[in-house]
């Protein structure tokens, strides 16, 4: 077996992960190198904290990033220290830099995270816990995870965070749930208090905290399912939505798969690209709506279910597809039957990508018996009954049945000689 390791000086590009006690937590190895780098990267935190080492230059984060990347990597091969809070690869600069950088040229030297001193003071199995980075991301995040009993460990952006996060909790049904707040962990100004969601009073809070969440319920609390076909009541809509038992047929024939990106066309409510970035962190998805006031409630909708990320076009296709990143799954649930659509979509998705049509006018079932006798596929015609009253008795009413058709598209496309 060859030798792929590197000999260190080959490794010119320093990360040291920082705790709030700043020189005195790290290594001699790690006070060494920041003490002989000739540049040394990071927060203004960061260099405050170990100001009395620096002998080079400082070099403060600038805003947007990339301009600081940029200086950086124009120093590749001379050796560079990298300042960041805790572990630098969890929810911290390694992750960024390792997209320029390959590991061959680093000497990552970290601390315990944020969320590892968490779980130490609360005495948590940290696999059992989950951990989210809201630090400039919106709180909205945490609301997928809300289920009675659960445990979640959560960075916070700054000093209202915590009391934002525990009225929301508040607002959707638990307040019951017991908070514990870690400030300024391992440095001189660290603070644990307990509190509960709905009495939390917000005084003096560190800008440096991290809150621990054991979630209860008050019983009447939105708690968002696992599963696929989530109860239409949840969705803020108009009657133009996917119901709920077609709709867990859809999102099983779109498959989604880790990373992929869903177009979801004439998007209603937004309950399908809601649901397919449900099912996975790193999913993606794009709404497309014509209409003013459905979008509007596309992004309600999106912001009640915790995926703020849903991007959202306003526009009728086929134009409003045009420049749009290459889908790997699409759905069509409203104005398939328009011209120039469903070509779009074919030409667009992905080779081995999903396409999902549903239709419930004569209309639409005649273009979906086309595609599917021109390009196969699949065709399921989904009938649901539900029982209504009927007087003092009661009765199956029909819904309007839904002609679903379901193309993969080849891989390659053979050309006629």
């Amino acid at each position: 077996m060859s030798d792929t390791s590197f000999p260190l000086p080959m490794r010119w590009l320093t990360l040291i992960g920082l705790g709030e006690d700043g020189p005195a937590g790290l290594s001699d190895e790690a006070r060494q190198r920041v003490a002989a780098a000739p540049i040394v990267y990071g927060g203004a935190r960061h260099l405050e904290l170990v100001a009395p080492l620096i002998t080079g230059e400082a070099h403060s984060w600038l805003s947007p990033l990339d301009r600081s990347i940029e200086h950086l990597l124009a120093r590749r091969g001379q050796p560079v220290v990298v300042l960041a809070s805790g572990d630098p690869f969890w929810f911290g600069i390694g992750a960024t830099l390792s997209r320029f950088v390959p590991a061959a040229e680093m000497q990552v030297m970290p601390s315990p995270s944020a969320f590892s001193l968490a779980a130490a003071r609360l005495g948590w199995p940290l696999q059992e816990a989950t951990v989210l980075s809201l630090h400039g991301r919106p709180i909205d995040l945490i609301r997928p995870h809300l289920h009675p009993g659960r445990k979640i460990i959560a960075l916070t952006s700054d000093a209202g965070s915590p009391g934002q996060i525990a009225a929301l909790l508040t607002n959707l049904g638990f307040g019951r749930s017991k908070l514990t707040l870690l400030e300024a962990m391992g440095g001189p100004r660290e603070r644990v208090t307990i509190h509960k969601a709905d009495a939390f009073v917000s005084d003096a809070v560190d800008a440096l905290n991290v809150l621990a969440i054991e979630v209860a319920s008050d019983g009447a609390a939105r708690i968002i399912p696992y599963t696929s076909g989530l109860d239409d009541a949840l969705f803020s809509h108009d009657g133009q939505i996917t119901k709920r038992e077609v709709r867990a047929m859809t999102l099983s024939a779109l498959a989604p798969r880790h990373g992929e990106l869903l177009w979801d066309i004439g998007a209603g409510s937004g309950s399908i690209a809601i649901e397919w970035l449900l099912a996975d962190p790193s999913l993606r998805a794009i709404a497309v709506e014509a209409v003013p006031q459905r979008a509007e409630r596309i992004r309600e909708n999106a912001g009640n279910f915790g995926v703020p990320g849903l991007t959202l076009v306003e526009g009728t296709a086929p134009q409003a597809l045009m420049g749009l990143p290459q889908p790997d799954a699409i759905f069509i649930g409203g104005g398939g039957s328009e011209a120039g659509v469903m070509e779009a979509a074919k030409a667009a998705l992905k080779p081995g990508g999903r396409l999902v049509a549903n239709g419930v006018t004569t209309e639409m079932e005649a273009v979906l018996l086309a595609e599917y006798s021109s390009h196969g596929g699949s065709l399921t015609r989904i009938d649901i009954a539900r029982v209504t009253a009927i007087g003092t008795m009661h009765g199956w009413r029909p819904a309007m049945p839904v002609t679903q058709w379901c193309w993969t598209k080849p891989e390659t496309t053979e050309t006629a000689e």
